[in-house]
């Protein structure tokens, strides 16, 4: 389908990492200062996935996600690599490492307000090496869940009050554990 309208921009406003614009008639959200977003799928040898928990201003709530990260964000990694962010993040996060980033997909967050996509990638000979929790601005939660029984373990997350990332059912997509029975 082809774009409607005559392109025009005005910027509504801006932050330090979103711009509010109306292109035509639409107005949507734009992240500044990145070159991406990346999201790792991480299963451990022994069969676990890896999920953070944190709370998420926006929804003043917590929300349980697999790993992500900003791409380009720090000073001076401008150009920085998608694989050597994720493998950043992921260490970053949940104080495991990667020996390899397989891509997986590639994908909008939210196109009806937002310009963002998001990068999959496979996490590849994972292994522990700290304990993760993010940098000095995060307050992340490590969670290393069997993918047997996972299902049940959301359940129960989603009955405490925590948000599922649907991000997180993608991943169990990816490793072969579909939907619920």
């Amino acid at each position: 389908m082809a774009s409607k309208g005559d392109g025009t921009v005005r910027v509504l406003g801006e932050g330090r990492f979103l711009r509010l614009v109306e292109r035509d008639t639409w107005e949507h959200v734009e992240r500044i200062r990145v070159s991406g977003v990346v999201c790792m799928v991480a299963v451990t040898p022994g069969s676990e996935l890896l999920l953070v928990e944190q709370y998420r201003p926006a929804l003043r709530r917590a929300i349980m996600e697999i790993p992500a990260g900003l791409v380009g964000d720090l000073p001076g990694s401008e150009h920085e690599a998608f694989e050597t962010a994720a493998t950043r993040e992921l260490e970053e996060e949940t104080g495991y490492t990667a020996s390899h980033m397989r891509f997986l997909s590639e994908g909008p967050t939210s196109s009806g307000i937002c310009s963002e996509t998001i990068r999959f990638y496979r996490a590849e000979g994972v292994r522990r090496i700290g304990d993760g929790g993010g940098d000095h601005s995060e307050d992340i939660t490590v969670h290393v869940v069997p993918l047997a029984g996972i299902h049940h373990w959301l359940e129960n997350q989603t009955a405490r009050g925590v948000l599922i990332d649907p991000k997180v059912y993608a991943a169990l997509y990816f490793v072969g554990q579909g939907a619920p029975e």
